[in-house]
């Protein structure tokens, strides 16, 4: 895809880009070093949380319902949404010369679009998954079977790549004649736009839109989704009440911390340059670190998947 890349950009009469550089977070030397620390520790974190998660999911046999198919396909994903841009962001803490080359940064807005739309039809997914199993208990093993989720699952990808194409094609058609600095850590559409030698308000507006219909849609749709839960348990059985309310409201807050940067980089820019690099840091980051915690730390059967698999693999007690 590269080659194909730039040998389009050589048929260009404009002047071809062969690296961009990053300007990165921060310029204080001692800030670096210390978010250095910190990011790098939150990555590893981020990567080992999320392993444990497929690693139960696939080996214990007590997690083969729908729900935990999907969410060892959500930690997948999250692996890869924060392996897009951290690893690089990390390294070049370290580094005084923080480029990218032209391939590089294309392969960044691809795979930025595509993984995080694809989670966000995947988030839909999981929505619909417990609104089946809360609101139609009877009919969860025909509606949510295997072939089904996976059918979801592909679709969520398909979606995805599909919407991380349309940005790589809009990109990679930009004429770059001059300016290459990137005030951020990684490559993403609208900083390129900004970089390009062209009217870019069109363009802009365009990718609002096309972010605006993935993002809003999979948004209102999980609202409704939530919505409908809880009214149905709120119906059918108070004692259920709270602690449906205890689930829902921490997938509400994973949806939350997912969307809200997405809305305000993309479909409702606020164009405050120091927000929109906490908003990609905590997108990147925050999200992929959060949703084994809330999804997994405060599942009972997922705790007790991991007291069988200590005593099973590792050889420590399992206290009952």
């Amino acid at each position: 895809m590269s080659e194909d890349i730039l040998n389009k950009m050589d048929g260009n009469n404009q002047t071809v880009v062969s690296e961009f550089i990053l300007q990165g977070l921060v310029n204080s030397k001692n800030i670096q070093v210390l978010f250095f620390v910190i990011l790098l520790m939150l990555y590893l974190l981020i990567m080992s949380g999320n392993t444990v998660i497929l690693i139960l999911v696939s080996t214990d046999r007590h997690l083969l319902s729908p729900m935990y198919f999907l969410l060892a396909n959500l930690s997948f994903t999250d692996m890869w949404l924060s392996s897009n841009t951290t690893p690089k962001m990390i390294i070049d803490f370290l580094r005084e010369n923080k480029t990218i080359s032209f391939a590089g940064c294309m392969f960044q807005v691809f795979f930025t679009h595509c993984i995080a739309s694809g989670e966000m039809v995947l988030l839909v997914v999981m929505a619909y998954d417990r609104y089946v199993a809360i609101c139609k208990p009877l009919q969860y093993i025909t509606i949510m079977n295997l072939k089904r989720c996976t059918v979801l699952v592909l679709t969520s990808w398909t979606i995805g790549f599909i919407h991380g194409i349309s940005h790589l094609v809009e990109v990679v058609q930009l004429p770059f004649c001059g300016p290459k600095e990137i005030d951020n850590f990684f490559c993403d559409t609208p900083l390129l736009i900004k970089l390009a030698c062209i009217d870019s308000h069109d363009l802009n507006t365009s990718m609002n839109v096309e972010c605006g219909v993935v993002a809003v849609t999979c948004f209102i749709l999980l609202i409704i989704s939530y919505t409908n839960i809880l009214i149905t348990v709120f119906q059918n059985s108070k004692a259920g009440a709270s602690k449906a309310m205890s689930t829902c409201s921490a997938h509400i807050t994973v949806v939350m911390i997912f969307f809200l940067p997405c809305i305000f980089i993309y479909v409702w820019p606020l164009r405050i340059l120091w927000l929109d690099k906490f908003f990609a840091v905590f997108y990147s980051v925050c999200t992929p670190l959060l949703n084994p915690a809330i999804y997994t730390l405060r599942n009972k059967e997922m705790k007790n998947a991991m007291k069988r698999f200590n005593g099973k693999y590792l050889g420590l007690k399992v206290n009952s």
